[in-house]
């Protein structure tokens, strides 16, 4: 690839799973800490938020836990097509995908992963100061990309 992801960029892990309750109670067990806020996450489909190409609206229970230098992530899908959901349905509780902050070269990276074959096109997110692209990369990496121009 021409523009290769500085591994400076990671910045997140993203966990799927059926019963965040349970998810964030054991991390926060495991980890010392108080156990997360747990939170809607409404993914309003248009022009901010598709998947496979298509508008699509999804609401994700989420918790952040913030790490150093990284956030992970836990996303639990309330039903409805979205790429948490179809990991989900495909492998159970997992990690859904690592995350990369690339900076203004979002673009040429997301390019170079096209050209490179991978669906680059799953799921694009824009919000507030930033976006996200989900690159499926499951087959190749063993894990999918969430390339971030900033987080």
């Amino acid at each position: 690839m021409e523009h290769t992801i500085n591994k400076n960029g990671f910045i997140q892990i993203n966990i799927v799973v059926a019963d965040i309750e349970k998810a964030a109670e054991k991390w926060a067990e495991l980890l010392g800490i108080e156990k997360p806020v747990i939170f809607v996450n409404h993914l309003e489909g248009g022009e901010n938020y598709n998947y496979r190409g298509e508008p699509i609206t999804c609401d994700l229970l989420c918790a952040n836990i913030e790490m150093p230098g990284f956030v992970l992530e836990l996303h639990q899908p309330m039903g409805g097509p979205s790429s948490f959901q179809e990991f989900l349905d495909k492998h159970g509780n997992g990690v859904h995908h690592i995350g990369f902050e690339v900076g203004d070269r979002r673009d040429a990276v997301i390019a170079d992963m096209e050209k490179a074959g991978y669906d680059v096109h799953r799921t694009l997110g824009i919000y507030p100061g930033s976006s996200w692209t989900i690159v499926d990369s499951e087959d190749d990496l063993g894990v999918n990309l969430n390339i971030k121009p900033v987080r």
